[in-house]
């Protein structure tokens, strides 16, 4: 693969998805209306039920608004992935999609160009919100800002990977909505996002046991160690795992010798 028309089709595809994006003006609004409703109106609630204030492992104090921002970030990639894998579903039908795959360039490639796409946009959305929280009085040590984005890519980029492989074995564009409700909610509400794992443990150790083995978790511990400038790399490694399996399952199901198989089938 040469690496010049590789960087053109990568700097199309993103343009691409910018351009998508730009236009969407409601997509921006909502995917930013979602997580700061749960920061602004449902965390006051969770707050004195939970009665949260945690200090390990971020040696620091935190609120529980502090605490669930994190979770939230991850909502936010969540979403965005499942939307750009959504209109990717929508691009199959209309027939574009058969014209980018059918490129002289490695699928694979294609592929992860549309990842690495996707997965800008929703960091751009991530910090937006991030800004939103912080003028509202939510508000992360300084550095952890920066800090953070090697976290918000991984986990960006896992989240999108997921999004991708489902719309490789999903046909039609009503099923894949569907899907999508199935996948995000349990992802979400099964994970440390708005409550520690230790609160999970409470609750019972079954409902620990799957928290601990969500991606979604791991995704979210990355991201909220990463804004207190702290290292987990048990986090950093599950979450590279997954995405390496999501990947591969989108990289399958997208295969060119996959696809004309199950057309003569059917």
């Amino acid at each position: 693969m040469s690496v010049a028309p590789a960087l053109l089709a990568l700097r199309a595809i993103v343009s691409r998805e910018a351009m998508r994006f730009i236009g969407q003006k409601g997509r921006f609004v909502s995917a930013l209306v979602r997580p700061l409703v749960w920061l602004l109106v449902f965390a006051a609630g969770f707050r004195a039920a939970l009665g949260l204030s945690i200090t390990p492992p971020y040696q620091t104090y935190i609120t529980y608004e502090t605490y669930i921002v994190p979770g939230l970030c991850g909502m936010i990639l969540l979403f965005n992935g499942m939307q750009s894998s959504l209109s990717l579903v929508w691009d199959r039908e209309t027939g574009s999609m058969r014209l980018l795959l059918t490129a002289p360039l490695p699928r694979w490639w294609l592929l992860l160009s549309k990842l690495l796409a996707a997965t800008a946009v929703g960091i751009i959305q991530v910090y937006a919100f991030l800004l939103i929280a912080w003028l509202w009085g939510v508000r992360m040590p300084p550095w952890g800002y920066v800090a953070a984005l090697p976290a918000l890519a991984l986990a960006g980029l896992m989240l999108g990977a997921l999004g991708l492989a489902l719309s490789s074995f999903i046909r039609q564009l009503e099923n894949f909505a569907g899907v999508m409700n199935f996948v995000i909610f349990p992802m979400f509400f099964l994970s440390s996002a708005l409550y520690p794992l230790w609160r999970m443990r409470e609750a019972g150790p079954l409902l620990h046991d799957i928290c601990a083995v969500n991606p979604f978790t791991h995704a979210v511990e990355l991201i909220r160690f990463a804004l207190y400038l702290q290292p987990n790399p048990s986090a950093l490694l599950w979450t590279a795992l997954a995405l390496a399996a999501f990947l591969a399952l989108a990289l399958w199901g997208y295969d060119p010798a996959r696809t004309l198989m199950r057309r003569r089938m059917a």
